[in-house]
């Protein structure tokens, strides 16, 4: 079974964060949660990167804001995609550090970028990369986003009366 690794540079990024460990418990894909600090704990940074492959981890998450260097320092280390999370943090420039800090990544250091405090979609995001190649998880994609497309006709419906 595959695993996300989730990780933020402080406990003040969790209320984003957990949307994605919500989004990926409803897809019943196992997470695994860390405070890891490209600044205050570059030791433990460095650990993670290279060896979160090794724990079953298939991709990572990586919530960060300010300076937000958490996605790309992990990115430079592992072989497993990576998806940042920009978080408005009360540190932030309305964001926008945080959203170019991750975006910006040097060419040969990818990190898939979601929008500020986007962390669902970094949820969905990481579940369809493991659901390109695991059918159970790819099925539970298909009904959530029937879901969504349910949603909207039954608004269109509303609002039609």
């Amino acid at each position: 079974m595959s695993k996300v690794g989730i990780i933020m540079g402080s406990t003040s990024d969790m209320p984003v964060m957990e949307k994605a460990i919500e989004i990926l418990k409803g897809f019943d894909i196992e997470v695994e949660v860390d405070i890891v600090s490209a600044h205050r704990t570059p030791e433990k940074l460095f650990d993670y990167g290279k060896n979160a492959h090794t724990r079953g981890i298939s991709v990572i998450i990586a919530g960060a804001g300010g300076a937000a260097h958490l996605p790309g320092m992990v990115a430079s280390l592992s072989p497993l995609p990576v998806i940042g999370v920009p978080v408005k943090s009360r540190n932030s420039i309305d964001g926008w550090d945080s959203v170019l800090s991750i975006l910006q990544m040097p060419g040969g250091v990818p990190v898939a970028t979601v929008a500020l405090d986007g962390a669902m979609n970094a949820g969905i995001l990481a579940a369809q990369i493991i659901g390109a190649s695991d059918k159970c998880v790819l099925d539970k994609i298909l009904v959530y986003k029937e879901g969504l497309k349910q949603k909207v006709i039954e608004g269109a419906k509303q609002i039609n009366k």
